[in-house]
């Protein structure tokens, strides 16, 4: 390794490990906790139950605990479903970016809608995949949307880093 890389390792490959594996830790203790239930309850179902509703009546859903149930099936947000992994990589990768504090803080408040935004969409599209046919159900939950989500995750990132760097 070069003395470029092993910079780059100490600088911000290794903080933002740090940052990550704290916030996640962080974030398993909260378990089963107030906490948890705000954020998968409150953020994370009720607000796709509402758009459910919106978007189709006639299903009836409900918000119950860490599911949304409905006449012909309905869906369960498990730990991990609730997009709090996907806004962590980009809180740890926004602390190590060189970017100043202000911009930091702009990205990472319009980061948090964006991920919000993108799970909501994955959990609505889990949930009429399942409805419509319960084999799509695993691919998507476990290769598909998973990867979107990073990949969508990393496309804001760099998309903030070439906005900020270009009209600086």
């Amino acid at each position: 390794m070069t003395s470029e890389s092993n910079a780059f390792l100490l600088r911000r490959l290794l903080p933002f490990v740090l940052i990550f594996v704290a916030l996640q830790g962080l974030w398993q203790l909260g378990r089963e906790g107030p906490i948890e239930y705000l954020v998968v309850h409150h953020l994370t179902v009720r607000p796709a139950v509402f758009l459910v509703n919106a978007l189709s009546p006639e299903i009836h859903a409900q918000a119950l605990r860490f599911s949304i149930q409905a006449p012909g099936g309905g869906l369960n947000i498990l730990n991990g479903c609730e997009g709090i992994e996907a806004f962590f990589l980009l809180l740890a990768a926004f602390a190590v970016a060189p970017l100043r504090w202000r911009f930091k803080l702009l990205d990472i408040a319009c980061g948090l809608m964006f991920v919000f935004a993108i799970n909501q969409a994955r959990i609505l599209l889990l949930f009429y995949a399942y409805r419509a046919d319960p084999a799509w159900f695993d691919p998507l939950h476990a290769i598909v949307t998973p990867v979107a989500v990073v990949m969508l995750v990393c496309v804001y990132f760099y998309g903030c880093l070439f906005l900020v760097r270009n009209n600086a």
